[in-house]
């Protein structure tokens, strides 16, 4: 740059120089006439400067050009040096920038990351923190739930099992009756006299508190299986002291006890005493489901299916919808009924001294166990069930036990089979307020499976056992008409078929319901035993038995009503009343003279306190 403006100078310089040079070396020009002038005043002019004065005043001149020219150059190579340190400052500021923006960007990657980062652990935090809240509310809940199994258990927890005192109540309960039975609580229901019957002509009045009930369930839980048992006694047993004269001292009395392993595969083995698999149940076939007419009366109601003795039942559970068991259950023959019945024969014994048995009741000895098996099922609207008993008899017979020489030779033991088939169905209707039911059992033998324990069997003239066409039936209705209240009501009736034997002419007709029984005075009213036939009566206690009066049972049938109410149902247990009232009428099959009947109206009251 600086060279480019040096030789500017030099070329202005000699162009300079070369004009003054040409100015000097000019001619001069040349002499021309001059012309005549009018003289006047003229201004002196001042003296014009030399050549020599001009040149070095232009040199002066051009010198300062230079020097400015020069300073001009030398500003702007300083502007120029400040522009490149400017630009090179600029360039690496921009370096600097570029690299702090890479820094920056690298910085915003990284606090990106750390961003996203502290999003996913805000988030798992979050989580974290809802987790926690839940389990420390689960924990509370827990906490809470464990301080009041402490302060309020529902059970008692006992070496990794719980007890559980549920099913246990008091109770204060009367009963009257316009016709006595001498039954008590429960209703002996083939004993409602015949209408002209002595005990028809008065009424009685009982009050107990001996249905109070003591239940105790013990369950512990294994990976595989949960162990249970259950025990459930009341007072309703009698001793041979047994009295109401003043302590009212009744026997503790075996209701259940059972044990049972239910395996997580829903196989299920359950032994002891408990409630006949014949009996309904609310689900499956579990026990502790069973279904009970909701009376006050312990016997129940005619046309109920059930018994409660020992059995070994194995079950299986298919899922929620079905269940099948199979029941081996301790058999009774009940009654042999009927007239003009042989006498030859055996079918057991009563209670024996140094045995475990009643003295004054009868045991048969049985040949095999009662075996029931059933199909339940659960669709998801009601519950339905279908079952099938198979029952053996058997008793020893004496052909040659008669005249004046009996003998025991030729004596042989004589089994028959009978048994029957029976079912169920309830089902919720009106939005759950209204069960209806209907259970019962037809066949031949199953007189004892009946709430009226009419009879099995009667006999025919040469000792064999002859069993009785019977059948049960029962229809209910249970409204729950509010949380409090429930009102029920119930007709059944247990039926035995006739069953006899003419021998010929000169010979009494064998069996039960013959044409031939005699009911000519059933329509007079006895006057009163002696006591004397009867070691545990006193005078004025055994009222006398109608003569001519050879009726047998034909069926019990039973209307009943009632309702329960509830005072209190909460975690202090449940206090609650009830009522009941029943009509029954007992038919005989006819005979020779007026048929009997025989009706009785009963009412119960029931006040009762339900632990918790």
């Amino acid at each position: 740059m600086k060279s480019h403006v040096r030789a500017l100078a030099a070329i202005a310089l000699v162009s300079v120089m070369a004009a003054g040079g040409d100015a000097q070396n000019t001619p001069a020009p040349a002499m021309t006439a001059k012309k005549p002038v009018h003289k006047r005043a003229v201004a002196k002019k001042p003296p014009q400067p030399s050549v020599a004065d001009q040149i070095q005043q232009l040199r002066q001149d051009l010198e300062n050009q230079i020097q400015d020219l020069k300073q001009q150059l030398s500003d702007r190579d300083r502007q120029l040096q400040q522009a490149q340190q400017a630009a090179a400052d600029a360039q690496a500021a921009a370096n600097d920038a570029k690299q702090q923006s890479a820094q920056q960007a690298t910085a915003i990657d990284s606090s990106t990351q750390i961003l996203n980062s502290l999003k996913g652990n805000v988030a798992d935090l979050q989580t974290s923190t809802a987790n926690l809240t839940t389990t420390i509310q689960a924990d509370q809940t827990k906490v809470q739930q464990q301080q009041k199994e402490i302060e309020t258990p529902d059970a008692i927890h006992y070496k990794g099992i719980t007890l559980s005192p549920a099913g246990s109540f008091i109770a204060g309960e009367t009963v009257y009756r316009n016709h006595a039975t001498g039954g008590g609580l429960n209703t002996p229901f083939t004993g409602i006299p015949l209408n002209d019957a002595a005990t028809a002509q008065y009424s009685e009045f009982y009050g107990t508190g001996r249905q109070s009930r003591i239940a105790l369930m013990a369950e512990g839980k294994l990976d595989n299986m949960t162990l249970d048992g259950y025990y459930e006694a009341d007072w309703l047993g009698t001793g041979v002291t047994s009295n109401n004269n003043q302590s009212n001292s009744y026997v503790f009395r075996e209701r259940q006890v059972w044990a049972r392993a239910a395996l997580n595969n829903g196989w299920k083995f359950t032994g002891g005493q408990m409630w006949s698999l014949a009996t309904e149940t609310t689900h499956g076939v579990d026990n502790k489901t069973e279904i009970l007419p909701s009376t006050i009366d312990s016997q129940y109601t005619a046309g109920f299916v059930w018994t409660r003795q020992y059995g070994f039942r194995v079950s299986k559970d298919f899922g929620n919808k079905m269940a099948v068991g199979v029941s081996l259950e301790n058999p009774q023959t009940l009654n042999l009924a009927g007239h003009n019945l042989p006498t030859n024969i055996v079918v057991g014994e009563a209670g024996t001294n140094g045995g475990l048995y009643n003295l004054t009741t009868n045991y048969s000895a049985n040949l095999a166990p009662d075996i029931i098996a059933k199909v339940a099922l659960d669709p998801g609207w009601g519950h339905y069930e279908i079952f099938g008993i198979a029952r053996f008899f058997r008793d020893r017979i004496y052909p040659n036990d008669t005249g004046s020489a009996p003998s025991s030779a030729g004596a042989y033991n004589d089994t028959v089979t009978g048994g029957g088939i029976g079912g169920s169905l309830r089902v919720p209707t009106l939005h759950k307020h209204l069960d209806v039911g209907v259970k019962g059992l037809y066949g031949e033998g199953i007189g004892r499976y009946g709430s009226t324990q009419i009879a099995d069997t009667t006999v025919s003239p040469t000792g064999q056992l002859a069993l009785l066409h019977g059948f049960s039936a029962l229809g209910t209705l249970e409204f729950h008409a509010t949380p409090r209240l429930d009102i029920y009501a119930n007709y059944g009736g247990d039926y035995a078929g006739r069953r006899y034997f003419i021998q010929g002419a000169g010979k009494p007709v064998v069996g039960y319901g013959a044409y031939t029984n005699v009911e000519t005075g059933c329509s007079t009213e006895p006057v009163p035993a002696s006591s004397s036939s009867n070691p545990f009566t006193g005078g004025g206690f055994l009222p006398g038995s109608q003569s001519n009066c050879t009726a047998d049972t034909k069926d019990v049938q039973e209307f009943t009503a009632g309702y329960w109410f509830n005072f209190y149902n909460g975690p202090k247990g449940r206090l609650r009343q009830g009522l009941q009232y029943a009509y029954f009428q007992r038919n005989v099959w006819s005979g020779v003279g007026p048929t009997p009947v025989g009706s009785d109206n009963m009412f119960w009251t029931s006040f009762r306190y339900y632990v918790p």
